[in-house]
């Protein structure tokens, strides 16, 4: 897989309180995003910016806000307009669940599951990802969740409770923060035709391998899915066979059978 330039992620000034798995982490990225469109470059712009830039940008949209009241504004203004932040297309939320923790006598499935953010602006996501543990980082049977906002990850929402899932496998913890990243990247910049299809997408930590699922919405609609299954392919760059399980199947056995697969 490519990479991209290095470059530190933009931070977030005066934002919400975040709870967070650990301690922020913050660094370099060697990641390739793959835009397609306008608003998918919005990603790979505010990528580059660095937090004192960052600062100037919040501080140039402040001024803005008392510079446009008048007819006259100067040129500038526009500029510091063109700051502010970029929205995507719908709202998205992050999801968490770590089994791992106690638990109280005869906790139900999912007791563990919380939601920690949602977003809906470019600026939001970086801030978040960096801030929040990459899936490799999580203690072995956690997961990772990015679903739309208002479908909870569990098989009982009414969104989910009719469809199924792509499920790819990794054995190194790079290659699974890799393919996390991109999918991320490809979900929140519309990236797939059949995008209304799509419910969220999971990161599992296991003890002998990895695995990112792509959850839809209607199992049954085989020319859907079988899209998605071959944009996502595309997108991570896997050669490898992946396959799609429906959630009933699931519900019934332990090891699903597989019914489509690219």
């Amino acid at each position: 897989m490519e990479s991209s330039p290095s470059g530190k992620h933009p931070k977030l000034l005066n934002r919400p309180p975040l709870v967070l798995i650990g301690p922020p982490r913050l660094g370099n990225q060697n990641l390739r995003p793959k835009l397609t469109s306008h608003q998918n470059a919005n990603l790979r712009e505010t990528r580059g910016r660095n937090l004192e830039t960052e600062r100037e940008m919040a501080s140039d949209a402040a001024a803005a806000v008392e510079v446009t009241t008048s007819a006259d504004a100067p040129p500038a203004t526009v500029d510091a307009a063109a700051k502010l932040p970029h929205k995507v297309e719908r709202k998205w939320s992050f999801w968490c669940d770590n089994p791992s923790k106690p638990k109280q006598q005869g906790a139900a499935w999912g007791s563990s599951l919380r939601k920690l953010y949602t977003f809906d602006t470019v600026e939001e996501f970086w801030s978040l990802y960096d801030q929040i543990f990459r899936p490799s980082k999580l203690v072995i049977n956690a997961d990772f969740h990015l679903f739309k906002a208002g479908i909870e990850p569990k098989w009982e929402d009414p969104e989910c409770a009719g469809g199924g899932k792509w499920t790819v496998t990794s054995n190194r913890k790079a290659n699974l923060d890799n393919m996390w990243l991109e999918t991320l990247m490809a979900l929140i910049g519309e990236q797939f035709d059949e995008a209304d299809e799509i419910c969220g997408v999971v990161a599992s930590v296991r003890q002998r391998q990895d695995k990112i699922s792509l959850w839809t919405k209607t199992a049954t609609n085989e020319a859907a899915q079988m899209s998605i299954g071959r944009k996502w392919k595309e997108i991570l760059d896997v050669t490898d066979k992946i396959s799609y399980s429906f959630h009933d199947d699931s519900k019934r056995e332990r090891s699903a059978k597989n019914r489509y697969s690219v």
